[in-house]
């Protein structure tokens, strides 16, 4: 094996490693949810080196940089306020859905059109339009931290993999029954997940294109899906008015959360993945939580955006401007940016 790179994970802690072995580039995480600002980095560093032999001597310094990177992150106070920056006709129809990249120097727009575009942040230019879906692009993530590969899923019942730099198509994923309205990338980036109109979710090879399961149990559609930090958990929200928690390595539903009085329209981890937020029609369209966990951010159809202290529950701002109800928002990976769709 040999070390390629490293990539540095935020929100929760951690450092990726990229690796060769046998030919193919490989991933692995350096979990360090236990670190905070005290933490004593030579001895940290040195527990990492006894447990991850791809971290030799020569790399330890380099390893130290970034726990103290972390450490400094860590320390930075979240008290942002959010200000009107642009206005961006995007689509020529209706927006669907709306994602940054890790970094936040690019984002993606879904739409009625059947189309996904990839822009540039900073200047609100289009870089590329990917095109070759029969009906509404409805769901769109990068595959973060990596922000290499994008994912569509369309009403025409499948889901595409493309490259974020060229446009690209590597893969198209056809199973479902019904359009196809949530994804996600696992963190490795080694699988997406799918939720569809057809009352499943289905896991999907990221190299080989193939499916890999469906998960069945929702009695209805399934709109909304996240996974954990880790990987080995997939949380799942229906119009069945439940919450359903997957081990993902043995496809079983593990948890059922009950109490929602509508249908789930959103659910996700915080990025400790010791709470699950779940948004429903019984009062909000879409939520997020903020990279740092702290705050939570609701879109409705009220034509609002609320940013929410998560261990309050106080409203801290409400973000109005938009003349129709909001379908979508996101954070950036800082925290200090949101952008809104409808």
């Amino acid at each position: 094996m040999r070390l390629k790179r490293f990539l540095l994970r935020y929100y929760p802690p951690g450092i990726i490693l990229e690796y060769e072995r046998g030919g193919y580039l490989r991933t692995k995480s350096i979990d360090l949810l236990d670190l905070t600002p005290e933490t004593n980095t030579d001895e940290l560093v040195s527990e990492i080196r006894q447990s991850e032999p791809l971290i030799t001597e020569s790399r330890a310094e380099q390893v130290k940089e970034l726990v103290l990177r972390l450490q400094q992150k860590q320390g930075q106070q979240d008290h942002h306020r959010f200000c009107f920056c642009k206005e961006l006709k995007a689509h020529i129809l209706p927006l669907t859905n709306i994602a940054f990249n890790k970094s936040g120097s690019r984002f993606i727009t879904g739409s009625y059109d059947r189309t996904c575009r990839v822009w540039d942040t900073a200047s609100a230019t289009e870089m590329h339009t990917l095109e070759g879906h029969r009906n509404v692009v409805y769901a769109i993530a990068f595959n973060n931290p990596y922000g290499d590969k994008i994912a569509t899923g369309s009403f025409d019942k499948t889901c595409k993999l493309w490259c974020a730099e060229t446009g690209k198509c590597f893969h198209t994923f056809c199973g479902h029954r019904a359009e196809i309205v949530c994804l996600a990338f696992n963190p490795q980036s080694t699988l997406v997940a799918t939720g569809s109109m057809d009352a499943t979710a289905k896991l999907w090879d990221v190299e080989s294109g193939e499916e890999v399961a469906t998960l069945t149990g929702h009695t209805v559609e399934v709109l909304s899906l996240c996974f954990n930090t880790v990987g080995n958990h997939l949380v799942t929200g229906s119009f069945d008015y439940t919450v359903a928690i997957w081990d993902v390595s043995s496809k079983r539903r593990v948890h059922t959360l009950i109490g929602h009085m509508g249908e789930i329209s959103n659910v996700q981890f915080n990025w400790d993945c010791s709470l699950i937020a779940s948004g429903s029609t019984d009062k909000t369209c879409k939520i997020c939580f903020s990279p740092q966990g702290s705050r939570v951010l609701t879109a409705s159809s009220d034509k609002t955006a609320r940013l929410w202290d998560v261990q309050s529950g106080v409203c801290l701002q409400i973000l109005e401007g938009h003349t129709d109800e909001i379908f979508s928002c996101a954070f950036n990976y800082e925290g200090d940016t949101i952008i809104t769709g409808i």
